[in-house]
């Protein structure tokens, strides 16, 4: 069922999305600035707290005129999943509306507006025994023969993970063996007619040389404004990187630099690296909604043209 936005002047959720490093913050919180817009991140490191560089959270200076939702919200070393995110979310959206406020989602995490728009597929619990026997498994025989299994039993689902991806191979893999029927039959969310919210989406469409570009240099602006110190205060907070937390890009690079693994260059380029790879596959997510106004972008271009079409796009 869709969700009753109660305030009569809006009619329907407002999001702007674009990978990482596009300037969709940049954007939407000079539109917040402007309007009676409060800015929802949805963002799945932004929500932890101390992490702010390798996330690019907007600055103290920044939440003093703007208010911003779901940042900031569990510490590192906490879980965090995409059913929290949704019931989160819903409750920021109704005291937005509630106080006679509109909501303004930014979205960099495809996988969390996902759910809140089309709902969460009905979910098939969890084993904890069963994943550690498969991270036994992985850390024993490689990821590789995990990754191996799962094309087997589910190939639709193992074509849109990486080889790489620990948590969702065991999680895709965790499901077949709970339910005996792969994940990617079970995820339908696009399949879905209903929307939970009626939604307006503006998106930041870069040719990818050009947002390598500007992922390269906020990389090394990340790593100038202190990210190595960052990861260390969180190691040395006693508390720490969680699991979720600490495979973050940007923070996992910085920690295997920090245990002697690899040279900081080397950390710097893996994360530059891994960075354009989440552009890549937020772009294929993004692909697959419907009814975006893409903006096209470029290097040099007029921000106050792109903020007018934004603003206008999103009437």
């Amino acid at each position: 069922m869709g969700q009753c936005l109660s305030n009569s002047s809006l009619t329907g959720l407002r999001i702007i999305i674009g990978q990482t490093a596009s300037g969709k913050s940049a954007i939407a919180s000079r539109i917040a600035r402007h309007s009676d817009y409060e800015i929802i991140s949805v963002d799945s490191m932004k929500i932890y707290r101390g992490m702010d560089i390798g996330t690019s959270k907007p600055n103290a200076e920044q939440r003093k005129k703007i208010r911003y939702h779901l940042i900031d919200i569990i510490e590192p070393y906490e879980e965090y999943n995409v059913a929290k995110f949704v019931s989160d979310c819903d409750r920021a959206i109704a005291d937005i509306i509630k106080r006679g406020k509109k909501p303004l989602l930014v979205c960099g995490t495809p996988l969390y507006l996902k759910a809140l728009l089309y709902g969460i597929f009905a979910d098939s619990g969890s084993d904890s025994q069963l994943r550690a026997e498969m991270e036994k498994t992985a850390s024993e025989k490689g990821l590789a023969f995990l990754y191996e299994q799962l094309m087997k039993v589910d190939p639709a689902k193992a074509d849109k993970i990486h080889a790489n991806d620990r948590k969702r191979i065991i999680r895709a893999l965790e499901v077949y063996k709970i339910t005996g029927k792969p994940i990617s039959t079970l995820q339908t969310h696009f399949k879905k007619t209903e929307l939970r919210y009626p939604v307006t989406m503006v998106g930041l469409k870069w040719k990818s040389e050009e947002l390598y570009q500007r992922i390269n240099e906020r990389v090394e602006r990340m790593f100038k404004h202190g990210l190595v110190e960052e990861v260390k205060g969180l190691i040395n907070s006693g508390k720490g990187l969680g699991k979720q937390s600490g495979d973050a890009i940007g923070y996992k690079e910085i920690v295997r630099h920090l245990n002697g693994e690899i040279t900081l260059e080397a950390a710097k380029e893996e994360v530059k690296k891994g960075t354009r790879y989440l552009a890549r596959k937020q772009m294929t997510w993004f692909r697959r909604f419907p009814d975006i106004k893409w903006i096209e972008c470029k290097l040099g271009d007029d921000t106050d043209r792109i903020y007018k079409v934004m603003t206008e796009s999103l009437e």
